[in-house]
C-alpha cells in the first residue's frame, strides 16, 4: 500500500506540522516515508507545499509526478488549485474553504470554491471555524488532518498516538486541543 500526498498551504499555517504527524503515524507502521518540501516565502505568507510519500515498501524518490497524487491536501482554497495537476484522476482533493488574502488580486471565492467542488473526489469545509467551535482555534491544520483521515487509511487511533508524540514536550493541554481538533475534523465530512 502506498500514498502520494501532496500538502499546500500558504506559510504559518502548519502544512509542515501535519507531514510531521502522518510521517509518525506512516513509521509506528514500520513504513518508509519520503519528503521534500518548498518553502518558498513562507515567512512572508507565501505558498508553502510538501511532497509526502508514505508506503510499506520501499520509496525511490521523494518527489510526486504530475497526475499521481492520491490526494492534495490543502489548508486555503487557492493553493488546493495550485496544485491540482498532481492529482491522479481518482484522487481525493481535501480543501479548507477560509483564505488567506495575502495578494490584492485575490480571485474570486466562490470561483475557487466552484472549481474545487468541479473534482468528483472532494471534501471542501470551513476548519478555521470548526477549529475555533472546539477550542483549539490555532488546530485548522488538525482539523483539515481529520478531515483526510479516511481518504488515508489512517485510523483515528493511528493519528492520534502520532499527535500524542509530536506535541506531549508542549504539554498535556496542547494534546488535548489538538486531539479536539482532530475529532472534530473527522466528524466535518
Amino acid at each position: 500500500m502506498k500514498k502520494d500526498i501532496i500538502l499546500a498551504g500558504v506559510g504559518g499555517q502548519g502544512i509542515l506540522t501535519i507531514a510531521a504527524i502522518l510521517g509518525r503515524a506512516a513509521l509506528n507502521r514500520n513504513w518508509h516515508l519520503k519528503q521534500a518540501e518548498v518553502h518558498g516565502m513562507s515567512q512572508r505568507g507565501g505558498d508553502v507545499q510538501s511532497h509526502l510519500r508514505l508506503s510499506d515498501s520501499e520509496i525511490h524518490s521523494d518527489l510526486i509526478t504530475m497526475g499521481q497524487a492520491d490526494m492534495i491536501l490543502s489548508v486555503e482554497p487557492m493553493e488546493a488549485l495550485r496544485y491540482l495537476p498532481y492529482l491522479a484522476p481518482d484522487g481525493w482533493l481535501i480543501a479548507n474553504k477560509t483564505p488567506f488574502k495575502n495578494i490584492t488580486n485575490y480571485p474570486d471565492i466562490e470561483g475557487i470554491y466552484a472549481e474545487i467542488r468541479k473534482h468528483p473526489n472532494h471534501v471542501l469545509i470551513d476548519a478555521d471555524a470548526i477549529a475555533r467551535e472546539v477550542k483549539s482555534a490555532r488546530g485548522m491544520n488538525i482539523v483539515m488532518l481529520g478531515a483526510a483521515a479516511t481518504h488515508l487509511g489512517f485510523s483515528a487511533e493511528e493519528l492520534g498516538t502520532a499527535i500524542h508524540q509530536s506535541f506531549i514536550r508542549k504539554g498535556e493541554a496542547i494534546v488535548e486541543a489538538n486531539m479536539r481538533a482532530l475529532e472534530a475534523g473527522l466528524n466535518a465530512q
